[in-house]
């Protein structure tokens, strides 16, 4: 067989480099040039010659002629995480979670695994960062000391995939893809080259065989996946794992899914045997204070397809020369929007305040939504006065002080009345057609609006 070599190809002209360079020197494009290998002996080998097995040649039809069938599920035993991925792995699905080291990624899998494995499905466990005893340790450390989970311990993906061809398992986790090389490549494991080659192989390998792949990947300080942005468009489904590691709870988000909702969330609780699903999540983003405090209002979120009711703490207190804003768990730039808006519109002016804002139980909040609730809390601590007792609100707001609707407003409504909340401030395009039994409905248009008729309640 013919000896292989390296060079070095550009992403965006083209252009070949007999070794790597930080610029190409055809384009004279920064960072461009990756990795690959081409045979000495002639011409570039072809490295994914199997790529007719993903997209064997077809005839063209029209698409309203094509038999469009659902797509079956197998479930994992983890009511949260089937949640996620929209209820259950899908046959040659690709699954890529990441999270913060310690947060728990391993020991989700290997649960998960072990459901799989009971159900009567055949899988198996490819630890790269571990040694096979070190699982087997977590496991018994999970309670699941007779799990017949099977476990390899390697990191060449050449290895891998013959193990995977001899043992035709129906779901393979990889943990994690920053460890795996291939021989193909001299570049070491974790590099770009690497993790992009590795795992367009296990891809096609899932696809080609329907076997189901989960890939644990490392984040980086911002929290986003490490390696090329491309490992989430090749994928089917990027799960992210969420939560303060100082704290019980955990919260497994689904960025993408092309077989489930986006932004779907599973709530997880971890304990002294793994992690466990919180059947209501809502109990762990409320407060706990036995009388109404300043400074706190209760937001309906959405969460997926989940209505979910989360605390908004503020805090107004007086500022030196440079009054700061800060924000945990909230966009800390709409933070200073809401601000103004709150100043021009609505005159409650917090200019030379200190502005402290949270999300209760380590819980991010990106929609709009949240934008009215943020503003009460926000004018309820710097009033020193408590919202009332059962207070729930929600609601975009825009730059001219108005007050706009938020998506799916009767879901939201139907869980706090669920939940016991008697009184909402919510968008007047949000109002229900029919009463709600037990809760007041307060619609407002403007923000202004809004401030006037909280201070008269309370």
């Amino acid at each position: 067989m013919a000896k292989e070599k390296t060079q070095y190809t550009c992403t965006d002209c083209g252009g070949i480099s007999a070794k790597w360079l930080g610029k190409c020197q055809s384009c004279n494009a920064w960072n461009t040039l990756i990795e690959s290998t081409v045979d000495s002996a002639g011409p570039t080998k072809n490295r994914y010659a199997g790529m007719a097995a993903l997209a064997p040649a077809s005839e063209v039809a029209v698409l309203s002629d094509i038999e469009a069938q659902d797509v079956a599920r197998t479930p994992t035993g983890q009511e949260e995480l089937d949640r996620v991925l929209g209820g259950g792995m899908v046959e040659g699905g690709v699954v890529l979670i990441g999270g913060d080291p310690g947060i728990g990624k391993s020991t989700l899998i290997l649960q998960a695994m072990d459901g799989l494995q009971r159900s009567g499905m055949n899988t198996l466990y490819v630890t790269g960062e571990e040694s096979a005893a070190q699982v087997a340790l977590r496991s018994r450390r999970l309670g699941l000391d007779q799990s017949q989970v099977q476990v390899l311990a390697e990191t060449q993906l050449e290895k891998i995939l013959a193990t995977v061809d001899k043992l035709q398992p129906a779901v393979v986790v990889m943990d994690s893809i920053q460890t795996v090389y291939s021989d193909q490549l001299t570049s070491a494991p974790g590099s770009v080259a690497q993790v992009r080659e590795c795992a367009s192989h296990l891809t096609r390998m899932a696809k080609s065989t329907g076997t189901a792949v989960v890939l644990v990947g490392h984040v980086t300080k911002e929290g986003a996946l490490a390696g090329p942005r491309v490992l989430e468009h090749m994928v089917d489904t990027v799960l992210y794992f969420e939560g303060d590691t100082h704290s019980t709870y955990r919260l497994v988000r689904a960025i993408k899914n092309r077989f489930g909702a986006v932004n779907e969330i599973g709530v997880f609780a971890m304990t002294e045997k793994g992690l466990k699903a919180v059947t209501n999540p809502s109990a762990i983003f409320l407060s706990q204070h036995a009388e109404p405090v300043p400074g706190s209002c209760v937001l309906v979120t959405l969460e997926g397809t989940r209505p979910m009711l989360v605390e908004i703490q503020a805090l107004v207190d007086s500022g030196g020369p440079s009054p700061r804003r800060l924000s945990v768990g909230l966009d800390r730039d709409r933070l200073a929007m809401l601000l103004a808006v709150l100043h021009r519109h609505a005159g409650v002016a917090c200019m030379d305040q200190d502005v402290f804002v949270n999300a209760v139980g380590g819980v991010r909040i990106s929609e709009p939504a949240a934008d009215l609730a943020v503003m009460l809390a926000i004018q309820s601590s710097l009033r020193g006065k408590p919202l009332p007792q059962g207070f729930i609100a929600f609601g975009e707001v825009g730059l001219a002080g108005e007050v706009r609707p938020a998506p799916r407003g009767q879901e939201r409504l139907k869980e706090a009345a669920k939940l016991g909340f008697t009184v909402a401030v919510i968008p007047k395009a949000n109002a229900p057609k029919k009463p709600i039994p037990g809760m007041t409905v307060h619609a407002v248009e403007r923000v202004d609006e809004a401030i006037s008729l909280v201070r008269s309640l309370t």
